[in-house]
């Protein structure tokens, strides 16, 4: 059995309007493009739905159809109603974040975008935290992925903790918190602009002396060198989805963490999809 809207929107409108005719006119479709639409469910449903011999009216069939009928009516513009919402947004967002947070966390996140906001168009700029700020300043960018930034108007995206990355056979694999004291015999990998700043506040709260073997810029590069046995690092939490299965990343303590905190500009006005879009994200937040 195949029930359609237009057969069951046609039948509605001949009972509403009292006739075929009448219907046709308010459907704005020809009499026989009604009377054949009534048809073929009265052929679906193997039964008549109308009596057509004097003022039209239900059959016992058509009265039990008629409520039914109305609910998926109602659903059906319902559903175009939230389409049309969903179809408001529009435009072109360019989002700016760090290395990191683009490759562990936006992936996800844009696709939910292309499904709750299929209308706007998210493009996605890489920089270090320095950058990422001054590009959503100068207008470069129209929203950015911001970490630990001061209160004001934004959708906190998660928390994200500090984990240290080391090779699966490493003496402290196994362990299930590293105590960044504990790696003071290892050469210690950073990468510049990038999570340095909150390392060495993690290494000061340790009160542990914070020196570097190699600063690399590139994530990729850095996990490649950690990957080699050249090294250690601390990462966030949200890059665990870029780490191989022969590393591992564990709790570190001291405990750190930052917030990532998806935003407009400060000092100008929101481009008008990003809001949607941060609307979007925080009802896919967990609180």
């Amino acid at each position: 059995m195949t029930v359609n809207f237009p057969q069951l929107r046609a039948f509605l409108a001949v009972v509403d309007a009292g006739g075929f005719s009448a219907a046709a006119d308010e459907l704005g479709l020809s009499q026989s493009a009604v009377s054949h639409a009534v048809a073929s469910l009265e052929r679906e449903l193997a039964a008549p739905l109308l009596v057509r011999s004097g003022p039209v009216r239900t059959t016992a069939l058509g009265e039990r159809v008629l409520p039914y009928a109305r609910s998926a009516l109602s659903a059906v513009r319902a559903v175009e109603e939230i389409a049309e919402d969903a179809g408001t947004v529009t435009g072109t967002v360019r989002l700016a974040s760090t290395p990191t947070v683009c490759q562990g966390l936006l992936p996800g996140l844009v696709r939910h975008w292309r499904e709750s906001c299929p209308r706007v168009t998210v493009r996605v700029f890489e920089g270090d935290s320095a950058e990422v700020e001054r590009w959503l300043e100068n207008g470069t960018a129209d929203a950015a992925v911001l970490i630990d930034p001061p209160p004001g108007p934004g959708v906190r995206l998660a928390v994200d903790g500090y984990r240290v990355l080391l090779p699966r056979d490493h003496p402290l694999a196994a362990e299930p918190v590293v105590d960044v004291r504990e790696l003071a015999d290892d050469d210690f990998l950073i990468s510049p602009g990038g999570c340095e700043e909150r390392v060495r506040a993690l290494h000061d709260l340790a009160e542990l002396r914070f020196a570097p073997a190699q600063r690399v810029r590139d994530l990729a590069t850095l996990i490649s060198m950690v990957q080699a046995g050249i090294g250690v690092t601390v990462l966030s939490e949200v890059s665990r989805p870029l780490v191989p299965p022969d590393l591992v990343l564990l709790p570190v303590e001291p405990r750190a963490a930052r917030r990532l905190v998806l935003s407009g500009p400060r000092e100008r006005p929101w481009h008008p999809a990003v809001r949607p879009l941060a609307e979007s994200a925080a009802a896919r937040t967990p609180s």
